[in-house]
């Protein structure tokens, strides 16, 4: 009974971890696809697995890695060996498109063997990259730590003050081109009016050479007269 024992060998226990990786913002499709490949390949290779799988989208990072303020976040649960993390982690860092990476221990003393996989649990689905204007969440709006309808009725009053301001602005240049309108209208009435002015100024010369002419007139017709005496 004591060698039966003795060659029987000691269960070896799993844990239970979470990693979170991180990819870059412009991370194209087939990159994305080429790292949760490799993430699948190594449970696959390793014996260990995966449980969990949830694509978290774009969020702004506390503080910029590589120039770059925000990035992808893709969490994983797994039950594995110490071992599988190691190699985990190792592809995770040679892997160009994931910037950062962490992976924490969760539970203790899990016997893999029982571990039951769900497989719509753990399908990373096709990555579609995201703009960089959608609205993202806060990791305290995640948790439920803020107040949800008080942060959207402060952006509604931000973006109706912004509107406001844009139609002030947009009024304002408005009065500007009408007043420019009007100054461009009464230099054409007083263009006309030393157009007429002038006009006038050429009718009363050409008067006076009438009554100019009228004088010689006279002149000659009394010249003439003393002729006949």
């Amino acid at each position: 009974m004591a060698e039966q024992t003795l060659a029987t060998p000691a269960k070896r226990w799993a844990r239970e971890y979470e990693t979170i990786y991180i990819l870059r913002p412009n991370v194209g499709t087939e990159d994305a696809e080429k790292v949760s490949s490799r993430v699948q390949g190594v449970f696959e290779q390793q014996g260990g697995k995966l449980t969990k799988v949830d694509v978290w989208g774009k969020r702004k990072l506390a503080y910029p890695i590589g120039n770059h303020g925000r990035g992808i976040f893709v969490y994983l649960r797994f039950a594995a060996f110490g071992e599988i993390v190691a190699e985990l982690e190792r592809n995770l860092r040679l892997l160009e498109p994931v910037m950062r990476y962490q992976t924490v221990r969760v539970v203790d003393d899990v016997d893999l063997e029982a571990v039951e996989v769900d497989p719509a649990e753990v399908d990373f689905g096709e990555f579609e990259p995201e703009e960089d204007d959608e609205f993202e969440p806060t990791a305290a709006e995640k948790l439920g730590m803020v107040d949800e309808e008080a942060e959207r009725a402060r952006a509604e009053a931000r973006e109706a003050a912004e509107a406001e301001a844009e139609a002030e602005a947009e009024e304002a240049e408005g009065s500007e081109d009408d007043d420019a309108e009007d100054d461009d209208a009464e230099g054409d009435d007083s263009e006309e009016s030393e157009g007429s002015e002038d006009e006038s100024g050429d009718d009363s010369e050409e008067s006076d050479d009438d009554d100019a002419e009228g004088d010689e007139s006279d002149e000659s017709d009394d010249d003439s007269e003393d002729d006949d005496e």
